[in-house]
């Protein structure tokens, strides 16, 4: 049994004190908050013991895992020095704001032999893992392009709800907190990325940074990428989706929140095989909740002395392509990532 804590009793912490209690071998014993009401649900309804002193709850031995579920500015502190206490660390995404805070998140978690996990839950939705199996059963064959869609509503009172919504210095835009989902799933499924060119704009919503952003991306693999992420879709959320192109198929996953098979068609697949597909998808569109996918392979990773299955070098990766867009939004002009190793 591993005993789970969670930083910051926000909207987000709901979801990870339930999916810890419906985790096999998992159990909440705290909380901690600078705001002792926020903890009341917590110690009510888990018998939580609460903290409004990190350091105090850090120096609980009963304590294996940390959640950080703050406002993205206070990952990395709260990470490092989780670690450095020798809690292993769960972090809500984005990994942090700056690679140089997710570099002393990673090795900090390294240097005291303690595992890192980021919060990207949709990578455990079925019909993204079937997505994954088709890309690497290479069924596809030579993928041309990727469509990541983000089309959702976060209307004013959504950011006035805290002060540090739509921040760039704690929050973020819509790439940062919204779309980082999306572009994790792009990057799991794609690869590496070579190059990038976009434009952002704050054009509706009263926010610091931005609230629509559209981008083109060059894998190293040669194929490319379109990306449109907006939070300022009337009157609610529209559509979240990926869209994958290769000379043997095409498959869009979609809907509101990229859990439906919109369109399905590979080469070698009967038209009976992919009713049945989709039938099965369409019965539990979102399977197991992410979130307790994330603390059940904490677990087993603690237990197994392996890697997450989303790491902190995979929340790196989707930190490095927001800013990477963020520079080329701001400079007007294409950004390198990677070497293009591949052109095909």
């Amino acid at each position: 049994m591993l005993n789970f804590a969670i930083v910051g009793c926000g909207h987000i912490a709901k979801k990870h004190a339930e999916a810890i209690e419906r985790a096999e071998g998992a159990a909440l014993i705290a909380v901690c908050d600078t705001i002792p009401e926020n903890m009341e649900f917590y110690r009510e309804t888990y018998n939580a013991r609460t903290y409004t002193n990190y350091t105090e709850m850090l120096s609980n031995k009963d304590i294996d895992v940390i959640n950080i579920c703050t406002p993205s500015g206070f990952h990395a502190s709260l990470a490092v020095q989780g670690a450095e206490a020798k809690k292993h660390i769960v972090v809500e995404k984005p990994i942090a704001l700056l690679l140089n805070d997710t570099n002393a998140m990673i090795e900090a978690c390294e240097q005291n032999s303690v595992k890192l996990a980021v919060v990207h839950p949709n990578r455990f939705r079925p019909a993204m893992k079937k997505l994954k199996e088709v890309i690497e059963s290479g069924k596809l064959g030579k993928i041309s392009h990727v469509n990541a869609t983000v089309r959702w509503n976060r209307n004013q009172a959504y950011y006035d709800q805290a002060p540090w919504r739509g921040t760039k210095g704690l929050d973020g835009g819509v790439l940062m907190n919204q779309a980082i989902h999306n572009l994790d799933l792009m990057l799991w499924m794609m690869g590496e990325v070579h190059e990038v060119f976009s434009m952002s704009a704050t054009r509706i919503r009263d926010i610091e940074a931005e609230d629509v952003c559209t981008g083109l991306v060059k894998f190293t693999s040669g194929a490319l990428g379109v990306i449109e992420t907006a939070t300022t879709i009337y009157p609610k959320n529209f559509e979240e989706s990926l869209a994958i192109f290769g000379e043997k198929g095409s498959i869009k996953i979609g809907g509101p929140t990229a859990v439906n098979v919109e369109h399905w068609v590979v080469d070698g697949t009967t038209e009976l095989e992919t009713e049945e597909l989709m039938k099965s998808i369409k019965a539990d569109p979102f399977g197991k909740p992410g979130h307790q996918c994330i603390i059940e392979d904490m677990v087993e990773a603690v237990q197994e002395n392996r890697e997450p299955i989303v790491t902190g070098e995979d929340g790196k990766k989707a930190l490095e392509l927001v800013l990477a867009l963020y520079e080329s939004s701001e400079s007007n002009q294409p950004v390198k990532m990677q070497p293009q190793e591949v052109l095909n």
